[in-house]
């Protein structure tokens, strides 16, 4: 009878879908993600190897590189966002969140870079590095995993929450990375 058939094709789909938080993707330690060009557009960021999704550190360095293009183009930085969100777009609210913390502080994504630091005005170094961190409690709630990242401003790793999908994906829950850091010297007159 074909009025079930695409039920039955999509439970065969269920079964052969990746395991959720499967051992490879609840490693813990420091993972490298290394951008070796920026993209100019959104299919360009969809183009690069990372928005595959396939595990929670992709997706965090992701993040960190749509938000680097707020100050420049807030619409790209949102629809990179929205498309590290998945299904669950983002409110009013949260874009007004982010508008809020990006004024007079368009430093703060840059600081997650690899060689971003106050003294050189948060300037990364090339190629583009964002470490990501798991530790022995980045996977006690199934189905998630909060990771940290360090910035070149701040004494402690940033949060990151990332949600594992039916479609294997690790997609951006939540996130803390646009707290405040130490200002960069320039704007400094004390340093």
């Amino acid at each position: 009878m074909p009025l079930f058939d695409k039920l039955k094709n999509n439970a065969a789909a269920a079964n052969n879908a990746p395991t959720p938080q499967s051992a490879q993707t609840k490693k813990t330690g420091t993972e490298k993600i290394v951008f070796s060009a920026l993209p100019e557009t959104l299919d360009g960021f969809k183009a690069l190897p990372q928005a595959a999704l396939a595990t929670p550190f992709d997706t965090a360095a992701m993040t960190v590189l749509a938000l680097c293009f707020y100050p420049e183009d807030k619409e790209l930085s949102l629809a990179m966002l929205e498309y590290l969100r998945g299904p669950r777009p983002m409110s009013g609210m949260e874009k007004q969140f982010i508008a809020d913390r990006f004024r007079d502080k368009d430093y703060v994504p840059r600081s997650y870079f690899e060689g971003a630091k106050p003294e050189n005005d948060y300037l990364p170094n090339e190629p583009y590095t964002v470490s990501v961190i798991a530790d022995q409690y980045s996977y006690l709630e199934e189905g998630y995993a909060k990771l940290f990242i360090p910035s070149g401003g701040a004494d402690s790793p940033r949060p990151i929450k990332l949600r594992l999908a039916k479609d294997g994906k690790w997609y951006l829950w939540e996130q803390a990375l646009l707290t405040g850091i130490r200002a960069p010297e320039s704007g400094n007159p004390w340093a």
